[in-house]
């Protein structure tokens, strides 16, 4: 097994031999996909580093890797030992991918990219600032020519159609919907690129990406036809069928550029850089037929407002999730107090016996994040075999995990108290509760965006001058990614809710080297009074599974916060207390008992 100074070694020849001075490797799929398939972990593999949205930068010189504030901690500790420098994306001083390249290029040298994992819009960025200095970008595949060994095949999982009444709508309603909105923009036809928005416009899923649905595929859709862009022999003969009479035709999944380049009708065609890759868009733009607006991809917001079929199966998907829960942590507390040796893998192993055993289950929607103590600061921290913590019966665990069912995805996380807890511990714990509970009572006027939704969650964390650096909540699919959007609630998202949205409340305090806490639920935007002021929204919990009271510290919650508290577990006690045993009963009870009457 070669080492990443080996890789870099090796990439540095393939450049030189290509004339590039710089290579740029994203954390991207032909998809912009969040989770990759394994075959396109280049930038893992040349790097070291197993995060998530970063981006790696070698030059003949020395080599950077840009992560977000979830991977501060993680970063470090996985380039420790390499040449990479880390660049904390967003912090004062550290430049950007493009400062980078622009300060580490000179006229009439070139950075290399693969076109089909960069997107058109990553590479527009690059041509802002390289341009005026002369240097081009350049296409080239040289992680294919290196990565030949253990590398991973293309995915090419059985592909296959989730029933209307579970989605809510057969794909050829949803491509009428997709229409009407092509032609409100003045175009015929659209590129889709993601993967999550063509799983929502087909109700197509498979299993291409680990713990997400999808198949790897694209569509390009006009106002009489569209063309599935996949490996036909994946799709069951039933679900073939079934597309072809809503017009979907199948064309081979490698066959999409020469394909767009042979088109030879006149098309004014929607592509969304920031999700259509940069080869697929040079298609489009060579081909003298086709006029390309580049626009926000409309199914975005189309599949972001779940329907009403969505949101009813999803509500149940949640209470079978949250008796997978309950008896998880019931059994957890019994192993720890009987003396067992347990883990964070055997954290992992008990959620999915669990998990697994509900009616309806796929797959986990993410690799569950099993933390204890320090390891929960790095957020998206994930144990394995060779490196993991053995349980203590002090300190806090914290859980993050989910599942796909056939009729809902759910995300959650939970800190528990393992033992005795100290002072800071117990302060932090609280404060991030109180910033749950603020955001998940809050009511506000129907212009508000994510941003301003935000600042709701954080306030309580600010007064005791400690932020994190991450959102505060993600959109969640339906039956799909565990993150999508438009909407979220971070300090940029401009999206305005709407009834129908669903989101995760996720505060939390990430100290390193020391804790990490944080209580995530999915809520569900929905409307709550017309008035002479306007329309008022609110949410409500999709998310019902009770949340550990023991650490708080007394006579900080306020009355509202505490009767917010006392009402949920009072409603979690309700809707699962039917689905359990009566000795999980006399569990749950214990555990919604109401705090600070």
């Amino acid at each position: 097994m070669s080492t990443v100074s080996q890789r870099l070694a090796a990439l540095r020849g393939a450049m030189e031999a290509a004339g590039v001075a710089a290579y740029l490797i994203p954390t991207g799929d032909p998809h912009s996909s969040e989770y990759l398939p394994a075959h396109y972990n280049s930038r893992e593999y040349f790097s070291g580093f197993t995060g998530e949205n970063s981006t790696l930068v070698v030059t003949m010189e020395g080599s950077a890797l840009w992560a977000d504030g979830r991977f501060f901690v993680q970063a470090e500790k996985e380039l420790a030992g390499t040449e990479i420098q880390l660049m904390r994306m967003g912090e004062p001083g550290v430049p950007t991918v493009e400062e980078y390249c622009a300060a580490h290029l000179a006229e009439g040298q070139s950075l290399g990219l693969c076109g089909l994992t960069a997107s058109c819009l990553l590479v527009r960025e690059l041509q802002k600032v390289l341009d005026p200095k002369g240097v081009e970008v350049r296409t080239l595949t040289l992680e294919d020519q290196l990565w030949v060994e253990g590398r991973p095949a293309l995915p090419a999982t059985p592909a296959w159609l989730l029933p209307a009444e579970y989605a809510g709508a057969t794909p050829g309603q949803k491509l009428a919907r997709l229409r009407q909105k092509l032609a409100e923009r003045g175009c015929t036809a659209q590129m889709v690129g993601k993967l999550d928005n063509l799983a929502w416009l087909l109700n197509l899923r498979a299993m291409d990406i680990q713990c997400t649905p999808y198949a790897m595929a694209y569509c390009f859709v006009t106002q009489t036809d569209a063309v599935l862009f996949i490996n036909g022999q994946r799709l069951a003969p039933e679900a073939a069928q079934a597309l072809a009479g809503d017009g979907v035709q199948l064309a081979d999944y490698d066959s999409v550029l020469t394909w767009l380049e042979r088109y030879d009708r006149e098309q004014t065609v929607l592509a969304d850089p920031d999700s259509v890759n940069y080869a697929v868009f040079r298609a489009l733009e060579g081909n003298p037929h086709l006029t390309v607006k580049s626009l926000p991809d409309p199914l975005l917001p189309m599949k972001g407002v779940k329907n009403e079929t969505e949101l009813a199966h999803s509500r149940e998907c949640h209470l079978r999730d949250g008796v997978a829960m309950v008896r998880f942590q019931k059994e957890l507390e019994e192993r720890m107090a009987a003396g067992e040796t347990l883990t964070e893998r055997t954290v992992d192993e008990i959620l999915h016996k669990y998990r697994s055993a509900q009616d309806k289950f796929l797959v986990e929607s993410f690799g569950t994040i099993a933390a204890y103590g320090a390891n929960a600061a790095m957020m998206h921290y994930h144990a394995t075999d060779a490196d993991h913590a053995v349980l203590q019966p002090k300190g806090f665990l914290l859980v993050d995990c989910g599942g796909t069912y056939l009729d809902g995805t759910t995300d959650i996380t939970r800190t528990y108290p393992m033992g005795p807890l100290t002072e800071e511990e117990r302060l932090c714990y609280t404060w991030t509760l109180q910033s749950h509970i603020e955001l998940a009572r809050a009511v506000w006027l129907d212009y508000c965006t994510g941003q301003m939704l935000d600042t709701l969650a954080r306030e309580p964390l600010w007064q005791h001058l400690i932020n994190y650096r991450c959102g505060t909540g993600h959109s969640v699919s339906f039956v799909g990614n565990v993150h999508e959007g438009p909407h979220a609630l971070n300090g940029r998202n401009q999206v305005r809710f709407q009834p129908g949205m669903v989101v995760t409340d996720e505060p939390g305090v990430y100290e390193g080297g020391r804790l990490g806490i944080r209580i995530e639920n999915e809520l569900e935007c929905r409307h709550k009074e017309d008035n002479q002021y306007g329309t008022f929204l609110c949410f409500e919990p999709l998310t019902w599974v009770p949340i550990a009271t023991s650490p708080i510290v007394p006579g900080v919650l306020t009355r509202e916060q505490l009767d917010w508290l006392n009402g949920y577990h009072r409603k979690v006690f309700q809707l699962l207390a039917p689905r359990l045993t009566e000795d999980e009963r006399n569990w749950l009870a214990a555990k919604c008992a109401a705090i600070g009457a």
